[in-house]
């Protein structure tokens, strides 16, 4: 059984710093990213990194975000600097398998004041 389990985000002050993580068991991934939800809006992709390739940003956290993952681990981090008000949303955590089946985490808030 495939299960994600999120954890960090919070509240932080704008120009703050957070960071993400993520562990996917019972299966093998060739893709892990995270996407975000802000009220009123659609889920949006913010990271995502295939197993030994290079990881793909959304124009509006390039430069801001880092992507990593441990393959030995099953764990993909996502580390957020500089953050924004515009950054605040429900972050989800997302695997993709083989088969280009997702999965999704619960989600975990991330708050940014200005």
């Amino acid at each position: 059984q495939v299960q994600l389990v999120e954890s960090g985000g919070g509240l932080v002050q704008a120009g703050g710093s957070l960071k993400l993580s993520c562990t996917a068991s019972g299966g093998i991934f060739k893709i892990l990213g995270w996407y975000r939800q802000a009220p009123g809006k659609q889920r949006e992709l913010v990271a995502a990194i295939p197993s030994g390739g290079r990881p793909n940003y959304a124009d509006s956290v390039k430069g801001r975000f880092f992507i990593s993952r441990d393959n030995a681990r099953n764990t993909v981090e996502l580390q957020m600097s500089s953050l924004k008000p515009e950054d605040t949303a429900i972050y989800y955590c997302k695997a993709t398998n083989r088969w280009s089946f997702d999965y999704w985490g619960q989600g975990t808030q991330v708050t940014v004041s200005s």
